[in-house]
């Protein structure tokens, strides 16, 4: 037997946004006594209440922000929104992956929106 699967659809979300859904989920849940939750999703909970800093529209704004600098792309402006890099060093890792590198009045221009969220 062979079981396909495919992505139908993809949307990055920060981690304060999952665990706003991911708490829906569990709520959900918790209506039905008999319906435990998964391990994986037990997992996500606890990493999402563990990491999400933010509030979701907070998180939302700040990706917002970080998108209207044009020194960086959509995805790379999710992570710095979960991770809230707090100096050059850090920042400097979450681009450690890109094919490009910031000056450091780029770096500092990103630091200094984020240092207005966090």
């Amino acid at each position: 037997m062979t079981i396909f699967k495919e992505t139908v659809d993809e949307e990055f979300v920060t981690v304060s946004e999952a665990k706003e859904l991911l708490a829906a989920i569990e709520d959900e849940r918790a209506l039905d006594e008999d319906r435990e939750l998964r391990y994986e999703l037990a997992r996500a909970i606890e990493h999402t209440n563990r990491f999400a800093v933010l509030d979701p529209d907070e998180s939302v704004e700040l990706l917002e922000d970080l998108v209207a600098l044009e020194t960086i792309d959509e995805e790379v402006a999710f992570k710095i929104a979960d991770l809230l890099p707090q100096s050059r060093t850090e920042l400097r890792a979450v681009f450690a992956q890109e094919r490009y590198a910031l000056s450091g009045d780029e770096l500092d221009d990103i630091l200094d929106v984020v240092a207005k969220y966090a």
